[in-house]
């Protein structure tokens, strides 16, 4: 059922990767994140997180990864004034249960969903592990998402554990700011996926994330795709209207 609202303004953003770079930019970038959070707050209806904002996440029964203050207080002070904020499982945030949920209130997307916003209709997606390409990634969550296997990993000291991810994040070409070039919208796995999404059912807009390229595009007449870039390098979102999906860049307020 489409949702009716005047005034109607949705935001998205993705791909923050705090902690990925050293703690000065780190703390730098979410700086700008809580500026902006700030900012937004102001006539936001909802937020969508669309995964990756933490470039490692695991939550131990009584221990979570040190830092990111910041960020989710302001995310808790955005839902404690009764806007909702979605937050979706990316591939480096993949552990995140229940500690975000009860205290910063986020409303947790493990999976794409769907969603109806004044007659129009929205998937939205992080974006690993779909399209005909993603065999690896789809590979991988099902390890990362095995809960035995998330059971072992709670068996390696926190110390460990957090020290043993970063190092494997820091040889991520995006810690390197080795970024990927846009393949074309026929090699693009997520652009083949909308479109074998579309020959069975409408869609008016997909928002992914994970890609951290900013990019509208034009599937047909009334199909578009949104990739609402990252906060490493373009610090871009996306905005619904009501009407349209508009992307922007924050500028730092």
């Amino acid at each position: 059922m489409s949702e009716m609202k005047e005034n109607m303004r949705i935001y998205f953003a993705s791909d923050a990767h705090l902690g990925m770079d050293s703690q000065v930019q780190s703390l730098d970038r979410e700086k700008l994140l809580v500026r902006w959070l700030d900012e937004i707050r102001k006539d936001a209806t909802e937020i969508y997180l669309l995964g990756d904002m933490f470039d490692y996440w695991f939550e131990y029964r009584k221990v979570v990864p040190r830092g990111f203050t910041r960020f989710i207080a302001k995310i808790a002070e955005i839902t404690d004034s009764g806007i909702p904020v979605y937050y979706f499982i990316g591939n480096h945030d993949v552990w995140i249960f229940n500690y975000l949920p009860s205290e910063a209130g986020i409303i947790l997307c493990p999976v794409p969903v769907t969603k109806y916003y004044n007659e129009k209709k929205f998937f939205i997606a992080h974006g690993d592990g779909l399209g005909p390409n993603e065999r690896s990634h789809r590979f991988l969550m099902k390890i990362t998402r095995n809960k035995i296997l998330q059971w072992f990993y709670t068996c390696l000291h926190p110390n460990f554990a957090t020290a043993l991810a970063q190092r494997i994040s820091r040889r991520t070409r995006y810690a390197k700011g080795i970024t990927l070039e846009f393949l074309g919208p026929d090699k693009e796995d997520l652009f083949q996926f909308a479109r074998e999404k579309l020959k069975t059912e409408h869609f008016d807009f997909f928002i992914f994330g994970h890609r951290h390229i900013p990019m509208e595009y034009s599937l047909n007449e009334k199909s578009k795709l949104i990739l609402v870039g990252d906060w490493i390098i373009n610090f871009t979102y996306a905005l619904f209207d009501g009407e349209k999906v508009i992307l922007k860049k924050f500028q730092g307020g």
